[in-house]
C-alpha cells in the first residue's frame, strides 16, 4: 500500500490526479462564466465555452491539454450525450408531416455545402481525405441552436420552424453517415465504390436494426422504470442504454456516435422521454462543456495566423452560408418564408464541432484545416441569431413548449438563461396560454405524470363549465 502511494507521488505532474482536478476546476469555472456572458450578449453558450477552451489551451494559458486521456474521455462522453439528446429530440413520425419539403431542404443543404467544401478545399491544394472531412463538416446544422432561436421568436411550431427542425435532423443523419465513411477510409479502408457502399450500409443498417428491435424491447423496460420512485434511476439507465448502443455500433464497424443517436431515436416515442431528457441534461451540463472547451483548446492560434489557413477558413464560411441559404429555396412549391428557413439552417454549432474533432483525432486533418473549420463553425454560429431576429417576424408565443432550463439539446448548446418577456405585440391577438406547470417534488409524480394530471384536470374543469352553462339555459329559457 505504501509502495503504491509512493508511485502515485512519483507520477509525472501532467498525469497526476491533482493536475486533473485543477484542469476540471478551471474548465468548469471558465465555461460557466464565459458561457453566461455569451448568453447575455444574445449568443449561444457554446461560443463562450469554445472561447474558454481557447484561453485555457496551449495557445494562451496552457492549463488544458485536450490530448490528456482523462480529459479526452470526458469529452468523448460529452459527444455521446449530445448525439443521444439529438436523437431524443428527433420525432421520426413528425418528419413525415413535413417530409417532402424538409427532405428537399436537407438534400440541397447537404449536397451544395459538401460538394462546394470539397472542391474548394481541393482547389486550395488540400488532399482528398481532409477535403472530404471539410465537406462533411459543412453539411451539419445545429439542431440545438436552431430550435432555441426559433422558440425565442415564437416560430418553432410554425410550418417554417417544423421544416427547419426536420431538415436539420435529416442533415445530421446524412452527415453522420458521411462521417462514418470518412472514418472508415481514415482507418485504412480503400476508397472504392464497394468499400464506401459497405460502410454506408453498416451505418444505416445498424440504425434500422436498432430501431426495429429497440422499439419492441425497450418501451416495456422504461415503462417499468418510470413507475419506480428511485431518484435518478431513469436517466442513468437511459444513459447506460445509449452507451451500450454506442459500444455495439463501434463493434459492428460503425461510429460510436451512430449508436448514441440511435438510442435517442428509440426512446423518443416513450412516455418517459421528457424525464429522460431532463435527467441526461443534468449530466450533460458537466460533460458537454468539457467537450466544447477541449475542442477550443485544440485550436492552434499560430496556425490560424497563417494566410493560407485564413483563406481556407474564409472560403469555407462563404460556401457554408451560401449553400444552406440556397437550401431554403430548394422546395420551390413552398409559399412560406423560405429565406428564414435558409438562414435557420446556417449554424453548424455542436454538430460541426463533432465532425471537425473526429477528423482531428483520427489524423484525417491537421491543425491548419482544423483551425479553419473552427473559424467556420464560430462565424456561422455567431451570425445566425441576429440575422434570424432581423428577417423573421416575431410571433405571439401562446404556449411555450421549449423553455430554457427544461432539458434537451438546446439547453446544452444554447444555455439555460431565460430572457425576459417583453410586452404583448401590437396587432397580435394571443389566445389563452396553458398555465405553467409548477414543480412540486412532494407529490411523488414525475414531470410527465404531473403534466398528464394537469391536462386531465383542465379537461374536467372545461366539462364542468359546459355542464353549468347547459343547466343555466335549461333553468332560464328564453322568453
Amino acid at each position: 500500500m505504501h509502495g503504491a502511494w509512493l508511485m502515485l507521488q512519483q507520477e509525472p505532474a501532467e498525469h497526476s490526479f491533482s493536475h486533473l482536478l485543477g484542469a476540471l476546476i478551471a474548465l468548469i469555472l471558465a465555461t460557466r462564466i464565459l458561457g453566461g456572458i455569451a448568453q447575455r450578449l444574445g449568443q449561444p453558450a457554446v461560443l463562450g465555452e469554445l472561447l474558454a477552451g481557447v484561453i485555457l489551451g496551449g495557445s494562451v494559458l496552457g492549463l488544458l491539454d485536450p490530448t490528456d486521456p482523462a480529459i479526452a474521455a470526458f469529452a468523448e462522453i460529452g459527444v455521446l450525450i449530445l448525439l443521444f439528446q439529438i436523437g431524443l429530440h428527433t420525432d421520426l413520425a413528425g418528419l413525415i408531416k413535413v417530409g417532402p419539403t424538409a427532405t428537399m431542404v436537407a438534400m440541397v443543404g447537404v449536397a451544395l455545402p459538401f460538394a462546394g467544401g470539397y472542391f474548394i478545399a481541393r482547389a486550395l491544394g488540400i488532399d482528398v481525405v481532409p477535403a472530404l472531412v471539410a465537406g462533411a463538416a459543412l453539411t451539419a446544422t445545429s439542431v440545438g441552436i436552431s430550435a432555441r432561436v426559433l422558440s425565442d421568436l415564437g416560430r418553432l411550431d410554425s410550418p417554417e420552424g417544423q421544416i427547419v427542425l426536420g431538415a436539420a435532423v435529416l442533415d445530421d443523419i446524412i452527415g453522420l453517415v458521411i462521417l462514418s465513411v470518412v472514418a472508415g477510409i481514415v482507418g485504412g479502408a480503400e476508397v472504392t465504390v464497394l468499400s464506401v457502399s459497405w460502410i454506408t450500409i453498416v451505418a444505416l443498417g445498424f440504425v434500422v436494426v436498432a430501431l426495429v428491435v429497440g422499439r419492441i424491447a425497450i418501451p416495456p423496460i422504461f415503462f417499468f422504470l418510470g413507475r419506480s420512485r428511485v431518484e435518478g434511476t431513469l436517466g442513468l439507465i437511459a444513459l447506460a442504454f445509449a452507451f451500450t448502443l454506442a459500444w455495439l455500433a463501434d463493434a459492428a464497424g460503425s461510429a460510436l456516435i451512430i449508436g448514441a443517436f440511435a438510442a435517442g431515436l428509440i426512446l423518443h416515442p416513450t412516455p418517459q422521454v421528457k424525464d429522460v431528457e431532463k435527467a441526461v441534461t443534468a449530466l450533460g451540463h458537466l460533460f458537454v462543456p468539457i467537450f466544447f472547451a477541449s475542442v477550443g483548446a485544440a485550436v492552434d492560434l499560430s496556425a490560424l495566423g497563417d494566410s493560407r489557413a485564413l483563406l481556407v477558413g474564409g472560403a469555407l464560411i462563404v460556401v457554408g452560408i451560401v449553400g444552406k441559404v440556397a437550401a431554403g429555396f430548394g422546395p420551390w412549391w413552398f409559399k412560406g418564408h423560405r429565406l428564414m428557413i435558409g438562414v435557420a439552417m446556417v449554424p453548424r454549432g455542436e454538430v460541426g464541432l463533432i465532425f471537425a474533432q473526429m477528423g482531428l483525432t483520427t489524423g484525417a486533418i491537421g491543425a491548419d484545416l482544423f483551425g479553419a473549420l473552427m473559424l467556420m463553425v464560430l462565424v456561422t454560429t455567431f451570425i445566425t441569431p441576429p440575422l434570424l431576429g432581423r428577417i423573421a417576424t416575431r410571433a405571439a408565443i401562446t404556449t411555450k413548449t421549449d423553455r430554457p432550463g427544461e432539458g434537451g439539446i438546446d439547453d446544452l448548446v444554447s444555455g439555460t438563461m431565460r430572457r425576459e418577456e417583453g410586452p404583448a405585440l401590437s396587432g397580435v391577438v394571443t389566445t389563452g396560454a396553458a398555465p405553467d406547470l409548477e414543480e412540486d417534488p412532494g407529490d411523488g409524480l414525475s414531470p410527465s405524470e404531473r403534466a398528464a394530471l394537469r391536462a386531465q384536470q383542465r379537461i374536467e374543469a372545461r366539462l364542468a363549465r359546459l355542464a353549468q352553462e347547459r343547466d343555466a339555459k335549461v333553468e332560464d329559457p328564453p322568453s
